[in-house]
């Protein structure tokens, strides 16, 4: 009786996906996570406590950058490296390095694309894709931080909204 093993490895990489609808145009949304990371969290002061630039340039890749988040109600920190800046797909990929998530992942990639909405309308969609190797199966998938994705979504899209109708978005301190 011949038995197939599986590679470990190869049942712990999961994937999850979701679209945001927003109004802000991809370009916008693209560029405050590419060139201006820091005011994501003035965008979501709930989500996002600050995006502080480690190494490099904002918007390069090789460049590292540490999120302060709250997570499930709890603060949490992300050191992350961008991997991957397409400006032409409006497209950014970051690799997290250490942080929270790196105690129940052994890799976590986070890939933002957003696209302009389809029949030349106004507003877009944003693409979140995350890509994981849990440390083992007792670990949970991430859906809450792919529903914290969609809520920093709308959130940063009604400051961009603000932002471009020159109406400075109240921000409590």
């Amino acid at each position: 009786m011949a038995a197939v093993a599986k590679p470990e490895a190869s049942t712990l990489v999961e994937k999850l996906e979701t679209n945001v609808e927003i109004k802000a145009s991809a370009g916008q949304f693209h560029h405050i996570f590419t060139e201006r990371p820091h005011h994501v969290s003035t965008a979501t002061p709930r989500h996002i406590q600050g995006c502080d630039l480690h190494e490099g340039d904002w918007g390069k890749v090789g460049t590292i950058v540490i999120w302060n988040y709250v997570h499930d109600g709890v603060a949490k920190v992300a050191k992350e490296r961008i991997e991957a800046v397409e400006p032409e797909k409006n497209l950014i990929t970051f690799r997290v390095l250490e942080g929270d998530l790196m105690k129940e992942y052994k890799s976590f990639v986070i890939t933002i694309q957003v696209t302009p909405a389809k029949h030349g309308g106004p507003g877009s969609i944003v693409h979140w894709h995350l890509e994981y190797e849990k440390i083992s199966d007792e670990v949970a998938h991430p859906e809450t931080l792919l529903q914290f994705c969609v809520e920093m979504s709308k959130e940063v899209d009604e400051y961009l909204l603000a932002e471009d109708s020159g109406v400075a978005p109240s921000v409590a301190l």
